[in-house]
């Protein structure tokens, strides 16, 4: 006699195991899910919790102190690994840096002017240049068309300036210096090695969720390619540039919402433990890697567990919800953008998600390239509202540094420079400036920025003088760049390795220590690195050693 089929409710699971001849039995979780055992796996991470805590006094064992120490063991960057926050800002273009941004001179340094006829070249009319009374002096320049309220010097009307001055408060003014870089470049070209992240990332910074960001999907993050004996592709920088790559980054699973972010926490951190103690017990691998085995499963428990607890919360990635960065208003007793602001301008949330990961050490460095600094055949006034729009996004980086008390290494360059053939642009936007005629590489250069919580970083001096490492080379009388001057003015290469010695020396680290790392370094001797160095010590090695 055929045997009968039991009749089954339509739609329920598990039809395929009782012969169901329009299914086949199921053999992956794929086809589990398919056909409804959707329950499965939350039966079975629940008997896997309720097993883990059959033994409590083992789950219920001192957790903190000893993670502390495991996550150090795992390699788990902590705080930026230590080191001070690097911010790049990659002009794309070829932009004007030198004399109206940042002031640059001859020998002696940036006040030591140059001829009425190189500031023209570099978009100042004569009288507008350094040096030349002003008929209405700005509240912070020095009534002469410089303003040193950085401690670096700049036109008292540059773009970057007033940019800055708009979002940065007096007492981060007051805890900040800067250094400028003569140095020639290739124009409006990206194959120029300019970007310097990879020879940071050597140096020692690192972040605790990712150790190089920039805002394009690039080899080295920005427009600029990086030096190709400095890459490693291991720490190819992730891409941010809005807020949803950064929130993006991580996701801790739905063990965060079923429990409360501490006890998702204290559940991975009890696997970990009970999982450690059958694999020292009871496991042995037969493999002669059988320590390192062990490691990478203690490891990867850990490395959960520590990305539940930092980043379990959405605020504390997210930029956008950040009341330091947006609020209702901007300002003293505001955040650093309005809310209408951050909405409105793209530029803006692409700096706040690249500042918020590397300032707080989530990412050791991090590119934030701008597009369309190649403004020359037009009005003064496009390269003048593009430029007032890069120094509001590198003022912010360094305001939110302050309000974080947190150090802070910013760096801007750009792929060549421009020139004016003297006609003026009397727009209001214009200001009364020296047209942009075309590229020109002989007027290039580019500049650092150092804020320290302790109080304004002080130059060095080895006997040339404190301008003379204010300014790391400097200009001929004609606004040209004396390509003699340093290593750096006419090699792309080694202005990236002067930049990184830089950041070194910050951190009390000497030319010895430079060349231990980079042993193919051209930038000569140790009395040679330290004409190149621009600043003494902020920290002792690492941050809060």
């Amino acid at each position: 006699m055929a045997k009968k089929q039991k009749a089954h409710r339509l739609g329920a699971p598990g039809v395929a195991l009782r012969g169901d001849p329009n299914h086949r039995k199921p053999v992956t979780r794929r086809d589990f899910l398919a056909q409804g055992f959707l329950t499965g796996t939350a039966s079975v991470f629940g008997s896997s919790v309720l097993g883990l805590f059959a033994n409590p006094k083992a789950a219920r064992a001192a957790l903190s102190p000893e993670y502390d120490q495991l996550k150090i063991d795992c390699g788990i960057a902590v705080q930026g690994a230590g080191k001070i926050p690097f911010i790049g800002f990659d002009l794309a273009g070829g932009a004007n840096i030198a004399a109206s941004n940042v002031l640059v001179g001859g020998q002696g340094g940036q006040m030591d002017f140059l001829s009425t006829q190189g500031y023209s070249r570099m978009g100042l009319p004569g009288d507008m240049i350094p040096g030349v009374a002003e008929v209405t002096p700005t509240l912070t320049s020095n009534g002469d068309h410089t303003d040193t309220s950085f401690g670096l010097a700049f036109h008292s009307d540059s773009a970057f300036l007033r940019g800055m001055l708009q979002r940065v408060s007096p007492e981060a003014i007051a805890n900040t210096n800067g250094a400028v870089i003569p140095a020639r470049s290739d124009n409006d070209t990206g194959t120029n090695p300019h970007n310097p992240m990879y020879g940071i990332y050597r140096a020692g910074a690192d972040g605790e969720l990712l150790t190089l960001i920039g805002s394009e999907n690039s080899e080295s993050g920005g427009n600029s390619m990086a030096p190709p004996d400095l890459i490693d592709v291991s720490v190819r920088p992730t891409k941010v540039d809005r807020p949803s790559d950064v929130t993006g980054l991580v996701d801790t699973g739905k063990l965060v919402g079923l429990l409360d972010q501490q006890d998702a926490v204290a559940v991975m951190e009890s696997i970990e433990r009970l999982s450690w103690q059958k694999v020292q017990n009871r496991v042995q691998t037969e493999v002669t890697a059988d320590e390192v085995i062990k490691d990478l499963v203690r490891c990867g428990y850990i490395k959960s567990a520590d990305l539940t607890d930092r980043y379990g919360n959405p605020q504390t990635l997210n930029p956008s919800i950040d009341p330091l960065i947006v609020g209702p208003t901007a300002g003293p007793g505001g955040a650093i953008f309005s809310q209408a602001e951050y909405d409105d301008e793209r530029e803006f949330r692409k700096a706040a998600s690249v500042m918020k990961m590397v300032i707080n050490g989530f990412a050791g460095a991090g590119t934030i390239e701008m597009g369309g600094y190649d403004y020359h055949g037009g009005r003064r006034a496009e390269g003048e509202i593009k430029d007032f729009r890069a120094g509001n996004c590198m003022g912010a980086c360094i305001e939110y540094a302050h309000r974080l008390g947190v150090p802070l290494m910013m760096y801007v360059f750009s792929d060549g420079s421009v020139s004016s053939n003297g006609a003026i642009d009397d727009t209001v936007e214009g200001r009364g400036k020296g047209e942009w005629a075309s590229d020109n590489s002989t007027t290039a250069a580019a500049f650092f920025m150092v804020y320290n919580p302790a109080g304004r970083p002080q130059l060095i001096d080895t006997g040339l003088g404190p301008e003379r490492h204010r300014q790391i080379g400097y200009f001929r009388a004609d606004g040209s760049v004396e390509t003699g001057g340093t290593p750096a003015a006419n090699n792309v290469n080694l202005l990236v390795e002067t930049v990184v010695l830089n950041y070194m020396a910050l951190h009390g680290q000497s030319p010895g220590d430079f060349r231990n790392l980079f042993p193919n370094t051209g930038l000569g001797n140790d009395a040679l690195m330290e004409s190149l160095t621009a600043f003494q010590p902020i920290v002792n090695g690492t941050i809060g050693a």
